[in-house]
């Protein structure tokens, strides 16, 4: 059996979703390679401390910098906000380190080149977040697009509507900060669309957008409580500052392989929780999957006969779909969590097979460029090629 030792930076939302996958993987999953829990780090000592110990790492750091120069230390998980992923990736390449990234890989499409340049140059594993690509009924999606059940694609429309900051008075968190997170809506929801549609059907060619901040101005953060896993812990102050990201960013596409496609992310839908849905159509069927329904996967087949045509709904939980051996008899249903506990899976075995896992920084590049060329029709107005902005 081989110890990964984990050392990862961050211990927020993500935080607690990747240590529970590092916890609960090796439990339900066989493989000789184990991850360990071994550091966790951030910056403000109390709440790191407190992570480390209900989280239960082995220890704790203040400083990534220090983490990463530990000996004993053979992986790098990054789940901190957006601006720091390139130099910790960097600094963590550099040190031999393999790394795993929350999405999206970088702030803009630069930094995520400067980042694959360096994980190739040095040889060290690497994996970006995109967790929903692990859910067992998009793993069928791939299988019967593949397979050819939906024939020719013609189009693929996808969705993700969300209503966290609807209230004008929700504060100015660093998720509404383009210095920190790189954009709003787009960056966040639309970057876990656009991997979905890579994967599903492949290549974009080109895009056209729009996006809007409906609210421009929100109160400054007052306080978050440490530990904090949501949003209802966060508290306004009196002064005001300014949104700088889009609240919503809606675009069309067209596909390499000839498809068409249309794209909405908002944080304004309001009654969305986290209402991601993508629909594909072909010449022989459509498939829709909605991630708050995730262990369902609807197909509709051309072929069946007249009289019994229809969208049948796919509960995909028996053991011939993607991860479902490891876990539950057949209609007892996983979650959100489960998700991140097959990424890391993967990532075991990719360690133990010695091979770059998917999805890795290559894709999180692809992701970063369909971005930029959306941000780049909005502002010019216009179509844009992805090959304006690859290098």
């Amino acid at each position: 059996m081989k110890k990964i030792n984990v050392g990862m930076v961050g211990y927020k939302f993500m935080g607690k979703a990747h240590s529970h996958a590092y916890l609960d993987m090796p439990f339900f999953f066989k493989t000789e390679a184990v991850p360990v829990r071994k550091v966790i780090c951030g910056r403000t000592e109390k709440a790191v401390a407190e992570a480390a110990q209900k989280f239960n790492w082995q220890s704790y750091e203040t400083s990534w910098k220090k983490l990463i120069e530990r000996e004993d230390i053979d992986l790098i998980d990054i789940t901190t906000p957006n601006n720091t992923h390139k130099e910790i990736a960097i600094v963590a390449a550099k040190a031999g380190k393999d790394i795993i990234c929350e999405k999206p890989l970088a702030t803009n499409l630069a930094d995520a080149q400067a980042m694959l340049k360096v994980v190739k140059s040095t040889g060290v594993k690497h994996m970006v977040c995109f967790n929903y690509r692990k859910v067992p009924a998009i793993g069928l999606a791939k299988k019967l697009i593949k397979e050819g059940a939906l024939g020719e694609i013609y189009h693929l429309r996808a969705v993700y509507l969300q209503d966290w900051i609807i209230d004008p008075e929700f504060p100015l968190v660093w998720r509404l900060q383009k210095s920190v997170a790189g954009s709003g809506a787009h960056g966040d929801l639309n970057s876990h669309l656009i991997d979905l549609a890579r994967y599903l059907i492949g290549e974009f060619d080109e895009v056209i957008g729009m996006n809007k901040t409906f609210i421009k101005e929100r109160p400054t953060l007052k306080f978050t409580e440490e530990l904090t896993t949501g949003l209802a812990t966060v508290k306004a102050g009196e002064k005001k500052g300014k949104v700088d990201v889009d609240d919503a960013t809606l675009f069309l596409a067209k596909f390499k392989n000839g498809a068409l496609g249309s794209f909405e992310a908002t944080r304004f839908a309001t009654g969305h929780r986290n209402g991601q849905r993508i629909e594909i159509n072909g010449s022989k069927g459509s498939l829709i999957f909605e991630f708050e329904r995730m262990n369902e996967l609807k197909f509709y087949s051309a072929g069946d006969s007249q009289g019994v045509q229809g969208f049948r709904t796919i509960q995909a939980t028996e053991e011939v779909h993607p991860y479902m051996k490891a876990w539950w008899p057949a209609g007892h249903i996983i979650g959100y969590e489960h998700t991140f506990i097959h990424l890391v899976y993967d990532f075991m075995e990719a360690i133990l097979e010695d091979k770059i896992p998917s999805p890795n920084f290559v894709d999180g590049l692809r992701c970063q460029e369909v971005l930029e060329a959306v941000d780049r029709s909005v502002k010019e107005k216009r179509w844009v090629s992805l090959k304006e902005v690859q290098s």
